[in-house]
């Protein structure tokens, strides 16, 4: 193993074209968040076919969110996937954000697709279960914290042996943990406010769909620094 290991944001989405303009995109969002320099991270971009590194060359690995669905099937998530499952093996530690929580679920022996109650879109209250107290990096958030969340798939199903470590009211795999070093969040640690108000505002339409009220979505929005915590733990396990 090298000297030092990157952290690898695994690129599997990018947001809105005019947010990613002034803001960057998830990759930027979830190093800074990790608090992150530039010299200790790298991006594989999986859809564009960027080759993914050696996981005994790496520190650790976060599969970012992503606006396609987990059930497309892609060659790309087939691929993504695979090399999850080596990773996995690996022992290297991994962090999926909500698509990438999904494909780790879906390649990892659970199962992804649409919520039967429809999206998800917000800011949510997560509560923590029992499993958590122990748990590296969810032992030091409080029982119930804000977050950030916008799907419409999710991991119907667990791997086996895997270990639910957070739910709410809409979805009860709000985080898992798979083995000792493996973790999947359904909500979005990397978002801010002002991210999430883009969001609720691009799927206003899909929200009123399903019997939501985008004005009342929106004024709930507010900042969850409790769950950008859990990114910088992350770092702070991979890299410490």
């Amino acid at each position: 193993m090298p000297a030092f290991c990157p952290m690898l944001i695994l690129k599997t989405g990018s947001t809105f074209d005019g947010l990613a303009a002034v803001r960057g995109d998830f990759e930027h969002w979830t190093a800074q968040t990790m608090g992150l320099d530039p010299g200790q991270w790298v991006r594989a971009d999986v859809r564009l076919g960027e080759p993914l590194p050696d996981p005994a060359g790496l520190a650790g690995c976060v599969i970012t969110g992503s606006h396609d669905m987990v059930t497309d099937d892609a060659d790309w998530m087939l691929a993504a996937g695979r090399w999850l499952s080596l990773a996995m093996d690996a022992g290297l530690p991994l962090l999926g954000i909500c698509f990438g929580h999904q494909l780790m679920a879906h390649a990892l022996g659970g199962r992804a697709a649409y919520h039967p109650d429809g999206p998800e879109i917000g800011t949510v209250a997560v509560t923590l279960t029992a499993q958590a107290a122990d748990d590296p990096l969810f032992s030091a958030m409080p029982p119930v914290f804000p977050a950030h969340v916008t799907h419409s798939q999710t991991a119907l199903a667990l791997p086996p042996q895997s270990v639910i470590l957070a739910t709410s009211d809409h979805d009860p795999h709000q985080a898992f943990r798979l083995g000792s070093r493996a973790w999947g969040v359904q909500f979005h640690p990397e978002f801010d406010a002002e991210a999430t108000g883009h969001y609720v505002t691009a799927q206003a339409a899909k929200i009123v769909a399903h019997g939501g009220d985008p004005e009342a979505v929106r004024a709930s929005v507010r900042e969850t620094p409790e769950s950008a915590d859990l990114l910088r733990r992350f770092a702070g396990y991979c890299l410490g």
